[in-house]
């Protein structure tokens, strides 16, 4: 974490922190999430890093951008640095908007489906299902884009269908509920969720119990939008919250509807504006046994190259008023600063090799403690396995006796009443 500088906490999960970070190296602001790997079980371990994969897999204007991963050998986790949305999640402005009761305006609910549809166009292209699509995981930025965002629990699709159950109760299709297979039409349903909150401010099924939430989404019954919206918005809803999956559109269908393209039209900004490069799905990241190698399987950094460039230019062009040789002075301040660039570099990258090995020895060292700490351990509880033994013999040795002398009570008691007789 040393090339970055904490701003403000910006969420906190169970085992993850999400901070609003300031980068050293190009001074721009970025979200880095902490997740904390030795905690995790080791299926929780490879969902955190499948989400480092799909999100360096994918390339899209409008899903949140991989920046870089890498493991914290010094708080023993994992860093995933990604773009930061500066105007925070679709959530919080709906729960803004109602509380101030301020309904949306059409156009900007048009403008975040239609990018809301591109971005999971280049999810479910790669066959990754978002599995957990609903207001709080779109992110939003001042300049108007929306993008998908939190892809921890996102799945790659193998063979068509998936089976696993997650995702938000509020947002999840009737399948899900039902525990049936489901394939990407289960985003779509999402997405339908979605766009009604965007409308009316709230989500279209809700209960006070799940029991009661489970029967009014398998039956997709919800109420009128409000009358201040057009008749596209509510038909376009209707093909999104279908009951039967099958009658969904893909994303494709839906960027192809007349409705979507007669806004696309108008909102041209959004239109062509998607990164023109192929995707391909990253190997899966293997953890290797020991995490201080995690690292080296992590994907590779994806800073932009214009913003460092443009930093250093802010460096290096600094004004400077004093009336003497400019010449001179910028070519001063340029050494100057390449200086500085390569002091920074070479205080931060110690020789890999020399790191690694003073971390595997304090690894073995720290082994070695535990090792020593089980050891003395097991020797403790085999000393008290033994007391405990004893005691049981001696215990049992004390039963025999006793049971000795009430016989011979019983013995005796019998010969005298047999005298007696």
């Amino acid at each position: 974490m040393d090339g970055f500088k904490i701003i403000s906490k910006l969420g906190e999960g169970a085992y993850s922190t999400v901070l609003k970070v300031k980068r050293i190296a190009d001074n721009n602001i970025y979200a880095l999430k902490k997740v904390k790997l030795l905690k995790l079980s080791n299926r929780e371990k490879t969902n955190a890093l499948n989400e480092v994969r799909i999100l360096a897999s994918v390339k899209s204007n409008f899903v949140i951008s991989y920046k870089e991963a890498f493991f914290d050998e010094k708080e023993s986790c994992l860093g995933i640095v990604m773009e930061f949305a500066d105007n925070g999640d679709l959530y919080q402005k709906i729960t803004k908007n109602r509380k101030s009761k301020i309904y949306f305006e059409e156009n900007e609910i048009w403008k975040i489906l239609i990018q809301l549809i591109k971005g999971l166009k280049s999810l479910h292209e790669l066959k990754i299902l978002h599995r957990d699509l609903k207001s709080a995981n779109v992110f939003l930025f001042n300049n108007g884009s929306a993008k998908l965002g939190d892809l921890n629990v996102s799945k790659i699709v193998k063979k068509g269908l998936v089976y696993t159950q997650t995702g938000t109760p509020y947002y999840a299709s009737p399948e899900v509920w039902k525990d049936l297979p489901y394939d990407n039409k289960s985003d779509i349903w999402s997405l339908g969720c979605v766009l009604y909150e965007m409308i009316t401010l709230k989500p279209p099924f809700r209960a006070e119990s799940m029991e009661g939430l489970y029967n009014k989404v398998i039956k997709g019954v919800y109420q009128k939008i409000p009358d201040c919206y057009s008749n596209d918005l509510s038909q376009i809803i209707s093909l999104l919250i279908q009951v039967d999956s099958n009658k969904r559109p893909s994303c494709d269908d839906l960027l192809k509807n007349p409705i979507i393209l007669k806004r696309i039209e108008f909102f041209k900004s959004f239109s062509s504006d998607d990164i023109e490069e192929d995707q391909a799905l990253l190997r899966t990241i293997t953890i290797p046994k020991n995490l201080l190698f995690l690292s080296a399987n992590l994907p590779k950094s994806n800073y932009s190259i214009k913003n460092i460039s443009s930093y250093n230019n802010n460096l290096n062009d600094s004004s400077n008023n004093v009336t003497i040789d400019n010449e001179n002075i910028n070519l001063g301040r340029q050494k100057s600063k390449k200086s500085e660039l390569n002091y920074s570099k070479s205080k931060f990258n110690e020789s890999k090799r020399e790191k690694e090995e003073r971390l595997i020895k304090e690894k073995e060292n720290e082994i070695k403690k535990k090792e020593e700490k089980i050891k003395k351990e097991l020797e403790d509880n085999e000393s008290k396995n033994r007391r405990v033994e004893e005691y049981l013999r001696k215990v049992d040795e004390e039963n025999e006796k006793k049971k000795r002398e009430l016989a011979k009570k019983k013995n005796s008691l019998s010969i005298n009443n047999s005298n007696k007789k």
